[in-house]
């Protein structure tokens, strides 16, 4: 099981803060409402007590609702692997990140240039996530070009789940898309009670800013809970275009807007495993256009993490992007600033946090394993410093004494794997082994890695019997 990290000690709202969001969102959800324009949506709300306009489809949630149903959310949602060495557990403040997409360009290994992604690229993609030790789940986050429409969903996840054992999540485009997706795991899985068992799949159901269940969107995630798999509502409201300008205003709209869909997976299919979820940042106000790498989208993610735990609800975060076109110092500062602050603030499942650039537009082989690293340097310091007999060695310090050493001790022996964390991107070299190796710089060492990476990897194989009668059943996967 892959352990994370326990974060938490970041905390951008205090209790106050915390409570008078919560307040303003009970009373925004009783008093003003959500626009549900999906009858199904409607009649299931209207059922179980809420306030429903049909002529203008506002749904107003009484607050009895909004406690019962947030209450009935599990705590504790276990994401599979098809390997259990990958199984994440999401609870707490226990924090682990990973891809996240769906973006319709990636730049190529071989020339640096930009070009559109195909299927092939969701194969290396998925491998890459899987070879890389920081990484906890793949979130699919290409998409093929190539591909008719109708067959975008099966190809997209066939392939995922064949070139990573870790877990898979991802959305779907048509209702026919994500019942042969929930199948296909199905079949992989060896029936439908085992998948329920060790889910290894999620679905992404979004929710609209401001305050708007979308018709399509909300038939997926009926259809989702109703099946009993994991998924996330996540919002994505865009501070001073769909939101207020305002950080705090946003994590309100947010919370809102996600808990609307938290709360109606729960009466479709009371304890689905359902995820609170954001995608939130701000818009660059010079310009007009969406940010993806702004010190705010982090504040703002930083701050949700904070409502997700008050909830006790595992949190799907957004962080770790880059508004940068290539992987350069920009994209470092970015993507290290706003992964570090929503990892040390707890936030759970936090995705695009690897290979994303240019306002999320853009997917990087190199940048993912440069984000790999980074990741990995926010989970060693969400781990902080353990403070105990064992690590605070007084008895070595007796032992050595003034004007000794402790590099021979066995307590340094023990202890320095765990303590420190060790780059494999990054270089520490002297500068004449440095130019003895190439001279080259983190984007050519990165490229050499990923290169390397997807020529030698294997990840563990589907069961070779399941996926033929996978294949022989949806035509459509491309082999």
């Amino acid at each position: 099981m892959a352990a994370g990290a326990v974060g938490g000690r970041y905390k951008p709202l205090d209790d106050s803060d915390i409570r008078q969001i919560h307040e303003m969102s009970v009373r925004i959800m009783e008093e003003v409402g959500i626009k549900v324009p999906n009858k199904q949506a409607l009649d299931i709300f209207s059922q179980n007590g809420a306030n429903v306009d049909r002529e203008s489809s506002i749904v107003k949630i009484p607050r009895a609702m909004f406690e019962e149903m947030v209450d009935k959310a599990p705590s504790r949602v276990v994401l599979c692997g098809r390997e259990e060495k990958n199984d994440i557990v999401l609870e707490g403040a226990r924090t682990h990140l990973g891809t996240g997409g769906t973006v319709l360009n990636c730049l190529d290994l071989e020339t640096g240039k930009r070009r559109l992604t195909s299927l092939e690229d969701v194969k290396n993609f998925a491998l890459l996530a899987d070879a890389l030790d920081n990484i906890a789940f793949y979130v699919i986050n290409v998409y093929p070009n190539e591909l008719p429409s109708a067959e975008v969903d099966v190809n997209r996840f066939f392939w995922a789940f064949s070139n990573t054992s870790k877990h898979v999540m991802g959305g779907t485009y048509t209702m026919e898309g994500l019942r042969n997706v929930i199948r296909m795991a199905e079949g992989l899985a060896g029936g439908a009670s085992r998948l329920r068992e060790r889910p290894f799949v999620s679905m992404i159901t979004c929710v609209m800013s401001p305050l708007l269940l979308d018709a399509s969107y909300t038939d997926f995630l009926i259809e989702v809970a109703g099946q009993g798999i994991p998924l996330v509502t996540p919002a994505e409201p865009l501070a001073g275009a769909t939101s207020p300008t305002t950080l705090a205003a946003t994590v309100a709209t947010n919370n809102m807007e996600t808990l609307t869909g938290v709360i109606l997976a729960q009466l479709v299919n009371p304890g689905t495993p359902t995820i609170y979820g954001s995608v939130a940042t701000n818009m660059d106000m010079k310009s007009g256009s969406y940010l993806s790498g702004s010190i705010e989208s982090a504040l703002i993610n930083a701050g949700l993490a904070q409502m997700a735990q008050f909830y006790k609800i595992p949190f799907y975060a957004t962080a770790g992007m880059s508004d940068s076109k290539l992987p350069d110092c920009q994209a470092g500062y970015e993507k290290a600033a706003t992964a570090m602050l929503a990892a040390l603030a707890g936030a759970n499942y936090i995705h695009d946090a690897a290979g994303l650039l240019e306002f999320c537009t853009t997917a990087s082989y190199e940048q993912m394993v440069i984000d790999n690293e980074i990741i990995g340097i926010c989970l060693r310091a969400a781990r902080g410093i353990e403070v105990n007999e064992e690590t605070l060695a007084e008895e070595v310090i007796r032992r050595v004494g003034p004007g000794g050493n402790f590099i021979a001790e066995d307590h340094s022996v023990r202890h320095f794997r765990s303590e420190f964390f060790f780059p494999k991107v990054a270089d520490r070299k002297s500068r004449k082994l440095w130019e003895k190796d190439g001279s080259l710089d983190a984007r050519e060492r990165a490229r050499k890695m990923a290169r390397r990476m997807l020529e030698e990897h294997r990840p563990a194989p589907l069961p070779e019997e399941a996926a033929e009668k996978v294949l022989a059943e949806f035509k459509d996967i491309r082999r």
